[in-house]
């Protein structure tokens, strides 16, 4: 075996300091070396403070001894081979250094100069929860009474009030979904490499801290350590409208920015099109259950299909949603949403979401969804344990106006965090559809591409023979599995999982595609139908730069459903319904996963 050199620290280079939306460049290196074990730490870091040299000198020097021999041996042959890298690279997990204006906004307005960065603040600290907290309880919204809407519109009027550069403010809470969600900070070590908490794993955690500390802020506000933010209850038919203390135009929770035809007593669409009419009554409500029973239970049983791609520090992000972020989180935001405005705002559009009081609610549901998939039956339904997402960090002011430095393995527990969610029914748990007859459903038969039309069998195309492709149309592709006929342990440890890739748009399209397997009446169907697979859509940017990202949908349980589980293929339709001709499909494939 030849023998190791070490190459000396001051020879390390920058690998790359560009920004991409499409990780076009340098997507292929990252996708090859991210499935590998990592020995570095996400880091994400702010310009809450001035640019200080110091600092910056101090900070190189505690990252020249956060790494050893073995570090370098992994960091160099394991990951990079022979590629030079920053020694930033190793830096320790957490800092904050630099925050700017977001990328993507058109103007920032009731955000000072567009800068939707935090106050300045030199003095980060290390967040360390109180004691004795009492235990606070989200109420389910619909079912709050008269006192609790008092006081949560008494908090939020004294929030409102507030100076805009308070870091109490509501202009400064919404700021926050501002900066993170829309290209405003930059990792540590890597200038001009900007990050996005949405499509990846820091989706789930980040906007669980972000709750946190606006509960707290509200709390502390009204001297009231017991209060909780309401959730918008949903996926319960009770709780599908807005909630009615949203609804009150002369209260502060109001927002006039929201659409007027989707006022109460009008339920949300969980899977909302702008350019396909809405169903009505029970079907509106058993489409909304199969939405929520695909997205929690059939189509994201590992914590990869939940939570959504890796993205680790440094690395240009490889977009890759979880199923609650891609749908309903994304539905109820254009649902919401004032398409009237130029931009769709203000739940329409991520850099202005924040300016509706109902975002926070909208969002306490669907960190509820985290608390709910964890005890539903299956092994993988359990947190990430990788410490590259444990490990993680955010900066928030907290209630008491200090900048703290949060990390996600203290979020994982949210009795830890000190609430509770409300017990309210769960009734989409029920939803899924009655399995189909090997041979009599709308599946295939074991002969590639033919579907089992008894007097004229269509034949489909490959995927591989098809793909790149514009979506103007319905299209139809035959995929192969890699494997048949599981055994039930076998489904039980590896999921069958559907990667529809190279999704690409423009960043201010909206684009809304739907996924079914072995169907003939995609047009016509919809999410009640047991080959549903689920939907992509998008919350779109104000910037036009061109977005990539990809697809995962769990499938095992819906071959089943369809009587599908025996056959060498599948096809897979593709329906676009919002964006016709303007998103291009990559490819689509199927493989087994763990």
């Amino acid at each position: 075996m030849a023998s190791l050199q070490f190459l000396p620290l001051r020879s390390f280079h920058l690998y790359s300091n560009t920004t991409t939306t499409d990780a076009s460049s340098t997507s292929q290196f990252f996708l090859n070396h991210q499935k590998r074990k990592h020995v570095f730490r996400k880091t994400l870091s702010c310009r809450a403070a001035k640019d200080s040299t110091n600092d910056q000198e101090d900070g190189n020097k505690i990252a020249r001894s956060k790494f050893d021999r073995r570090d370098i041996l992994l960091g160099l042959g394991g990951l990079y081979g022979t590629t030079a890298v920053s020694q930033a690279a190793f830096a320790a997990p957490v800092d904050a250094t630099k925050c700017g204006n977001a990328d993507t906004l058109p103007t920032c307005t009731n955000i000072k100069d567009a800068n939707c960065c935090p106050p300045p603040n030199p003095n980060i600290i290390d967040f360390t929860f109180p004691t004795n907290q009492p235990l606070r309880i989200r109420p389910a919204a619909q079912l709050a009474d008269k006192k609790y809407v008092e006081k949560y519109n008494k908090a939020m009027q004294i929030m409102r009030s507030l100076p805009k550069e308070h870091p109490h403010s509501f202009a400064q809470q919404a700021a926050i979904h501002c900066a993170y969600c829309d290209s405003s900070y930059e990792m540590v070590g890597f200038p001009n490499v900007k990050m996005d908490v949405h499509f990846s794993w820091l989706f789930f955690p980040f906007h669980r801290w972000y709750l946190y500390f606006y509960e707290k802020i509200l709390g502390k506000l009204i001297g009231d350590p017991t209060f909780a933010i309401p959730f918008w209850n949903w996926d319960s038919p009770d709780g599908m409208p807005i909630p009615a203390m949203f609804a009150n135009p002369s209260s502060p929770l109001y927002d006039k920015l929201r659409d007027d035809n989707h006022q109460p007593p009008l339920k949300i669409d969980l899977n909302y099109s702008k350019s396909n009419p809405s169903p009505v009554g029970n079907e509106l409500i058993e489409a909304n259950y199969k939405v929520m029973y695909t997205q929690m239970v059939s189509s994201s049983k590992t914590p990869e299909l939940f939570f959504g791609g890796a993205y680790r520090g440094g690395e240009p992000q490889v977009k890759a949603a979880g199923a609650i972020e891609n749908q309903p989180h994304t539905a109820l935001h254009i649902w919401t949403g004032d398409p009237n405005q130029k931009y769709g705002e203000d739940m329409g559009r991520f850099f202005s979401a924040g300016r509706d009081p109902l975002f926070y609610s909208h969002h306490a549901n669907v960190d509820r969804m985290w608390n709910i998939w964890k005890t539903l039956p299956g092994k993988n339904r359990k947190d990430i344990e990788d410490p590259d997402w444990l490990d993680s960090a955010f900066l928030f002011y907290d209630e008491n106006e200090k900048l703290v430095r949060v990390k996600i393995r203290d979020c994982v527990d949210t009795k830890k965090m000190g609430y509770v969610y409300q017990d309210v029914p769960v009734p989409w748990l029920g939803a899924r559809s009655p399995p189909k007859n090997k041979g009599k459903g709308k599946g295939l038969g074991n002969k590639a591409g033919v579907a089992n039309a008894a007097e004229t069998p269509q034949v489909f195309p490959k995927a591989s023979q098809v793909f790149p492709k514009v979506l103007d149309g319905l299209l139809k592709v035959t995929v192969p599995r890699p494997k048949k006929s599981r055994s039930k342990e076998e489904k039980e440890d590896e999921e069958e999982i559907l990667v529809i890739d190279g999704i690409e748009y423009d960043g201010d399209e909206y684009i809304k595609f739907d996924v079914f397997l072995n169907d003939e009446d995609e047009v016509e169907s919809g999410p009640k139908n047991a080959e549903f697979a689920g939907s992509y859509s998008n919350v779109p940017s104000k910037s036009n730069n061109r977005v990539k990202v990809s697809m995962s949908l769990g499938i095992t349980e819906l071959l089943e459903d369809v009587g599908a589980d025996d056959d060498d293929n599948v096809v897979v339709a593709l329906v676009p319904r919002t964006g016709k001709g303007k998103v291009t499909i990559g490819g689509a494939k199927i493989i087994i996963s763990s």
